[in-house]
């Protein structure tokens, strides 16, 4: 097959550069190739054509700051942006061939199959299986101490970029593709600091987090790469919860596996495994009894432990900074969960006695579970946003019911901001606080059109029985604080019922907080116990909404992968 030419407006509207093999008859299948770090998608020729798979379509970009598409070269914002742009990608194939995500195999090469895995991780798409080659779980910097030193340098001097020090003789065996790689005008050797750090960062929580992927995956390694580390590649492979998972290691084989010597071994293994995928049934485990046996499941039993001395000694200073930070001594006294406290972290503004209380304060709302809140905060308004502007725009009625509002700020601020917009909402929480704070707040915003009232968020029947039914329905920031799938079902399934069919649901979730443990051994809760979170992973939620009568059509997610943020429509009758 030959390639053919085309570009696609990524989610901020970058246009990014890609080339798609597309069989004479007509498919339903596809595969996605995502190159590695300074590469580009016109070096895929060789391997599509090993591959020889005549009825599935493939499809290669060239990632932003890359090849022929814009921006700065090896550069992005952070990679959280490259990770959208994945997520992008696989839905414009999805949008413009009319092929399924259920029906994709995505095959990442190093830096990319930390992307790729960290969009499957994120995001959760459905797809068939994914192939990761030689990932770059851990960059071989070889620099004594060059990750300190890159962050120090970032910190005092801002965006720069280092040169790679991998010369050709280092990626391949093959000295005519050695030659081949050092000709192309299209390949460069720079990555920006920022990028190559966020790729560390997001690479020590994947490996950390992998039991919560269960993606049919097959790894590639090669045993004599100069570039990455092949332990950290097993060890993201052990921790998998795939319940199809391989390992292809080559010993002989250098970095860029695809233009080595024996590519074909590789090809052939890459095909044999995308012909199965796409043959046999499809092994996708249900996780609606995820909160009684599994990954999320151990690591929550594992959390009611105290933890011995070290977080004792946690608890006790935090308890004194209670003395002087007003955050601290707000979540002492009414949970760290609690609206008040959340209310409190979105202002974000410290408070406390004495210069040291202050700086205590800060220091506590900078912490990064409170920014990344609040980064949920700002994607939570976004979306809630954009849905009252397009059902504005089709001239439906935009009706909002919040089960679990708490002060409700989002939602005011939201309303606040778009006076031209006729807008109802009901507001409501089970704590008596809640709604004082958010009837005020109401009064301060001057919002006339808003109802808050008391309700219980897992009272199945009444949330069903609000009338009239709303086109936007918000759950945020209460599930994750519940570790029983039961009642979660029960409340989402009130809502289906509180929902006219074509209507919106907004949820959040939290598949991931690298201070879990700490929380769950110093933080206490609304109900003054320990405040331990069992983590629900992307997949659980989704499948959770999906049973309940939603479809999902879209997530945001912070540049950590703490919060997500996620749009869900209700099934048209």
């Amino acid at each position: 097959m030959e390639a053919t030419e085309h570009a696609m407006k990524s989610w901020d509207g970058t246009e990014l550069f890609y080339r798609a093999w597309i069989p004479r008859e007509a498919t339903d299948k596809a595969i996605l190739l995502f190159h590695r770090g300074h590469e580009h998608s016109g070096r895929w020729q060789q391997t599509v054509d090993l591959l020889g798979l005549k009825d599935i379509a493939v499809f290669a970009w060239d990632a932003r700051g890359h090849g022929r598409s814009p921006g700065e070269r090896g550069a992005a914002n952070n990679f959280a942006d490259v990770i959208r742009d994945v997520d992008a990608f696989a839905r414009h194939i999805s949008e413009r061939y009319e092929i399924p995500i259920e029906n994709m195999t995505v095959l990442a090469h190093s830096l990319a199959a930390v992307s790729v895995a960290a969009w499957v991780h994120d995001y959760a798409p459905p797809i068939r299986a994914m192939i990761l080659a030689t990932a770059a779980f851990h960059v071989k910097l070889y620099v004594p101490f060059a990750v300190p030193l890159l962050r120090m340098k970032q910190k005092l001097f801002g965006p720069g970029k280092v040169k790679s020090y991998v010369k050709s003789k280092l990626l391949t065996r093959d000295q005519e593709q050695a030659a081949q790689y050092d000709a192309d005008p299209l390949i460069f050797r720079q990555i920006a600091v920022n990028v190559l750090l966020d790729l560390q960062d997001t690479a020590d929580r994947l490996v950390a987090d992998a039991g919560a992927i269960q993606t049919p995956t097959l790894m590639i390694g090669a045993g004599c790469d100069w570039v990455v580390s092949l332990k950290a590649q097993r060890e993201f492979f052990n921790r998998l919860s795939s319940p199809l998972k391989e390992m292809e290691i080559y010993p002989a084989a250098y970095h860029a596996i695809f233009h080595d010597q024996d590519r074909d071994l590789v090809v052939q293994r890459v095909r044999k495994f995308v012909r199965e995928r796409f043959t046999e049934p499809v092994i996708q485990p249900s996780l609606l009894n995820a909160d009684q046996a599994g990954y999320t499941r151990d690591e929550y039993e594992r959390l009611k432990s105290r933890g011995g001395m070290k977080f004792a000694v946690a608890r006790a200073g935090l308890r004194a900074a209670g003395r002087l930070s007003h955050g601290v001594d707000l979540g002492w006294r009414n949970g760290f969960d609690s609206g008040l406290s959340l209310d409190y972290v979105y202002e974000n503004k410290p408070r406390g006695s004495l210069g040291v209380g202050r700086l205590i304060d800060q220091s506590y709302l900078n912490s990064i579970g409170w920014r990344g809140i609040r980064q949920r905060k700002a994607n939570l308004k976004n979306v809630l946003r954009s849905v009252i502007e397009k059902l504005h725009a089709e001239g439906r009625p935009v009706r909002i019911l919040d089960i679990a509002a708490g002060a409700g700020r989002y939602v005011m601020e939201t309303l606040h901001e778009l006076p031209d917009i006729s807008t109802n909402a009901t507001l409501r929480d089970y704590k008596e606080e809640n709604v004082d704070a958010a009837r005020a707040l109401a009064q301060e915003f001057g919002l006339e059109n808003v109802i808050v009232e008391r309700g219980d968020a897992f009272d199945r029947e009444s949330i069903a029985a609000i009338a009239p039914h709303a086109t936007i329905g918000i759950v945020s920031g209460l599930y994750e604080l519940f570790p029983r799938n039961e009642p979660v079902l029960n409340s989402l399934r009130g809502l289906a019922g509180a929902i006219e069919p074509g209507g919106y649901l907004i949820y959040t979730n939290q598949p991931w907080h690298p201070q879990v443990e700490f929380i769950a051994r110093v933080l206490r809760n609304r109900e003054g116990q320990p405040w331990i979170m069992r983590r629900r992973t992307t997949a659980e939620i989704d499948e959770l909404v999906c049973v309940s009568g939603f479809r999902k059509m879209a997530m945001e997610v912070d540049q950590w992968g703490m919060f997500t943020v996620s749009i869900a429509r209700r099934a048209e009758r």
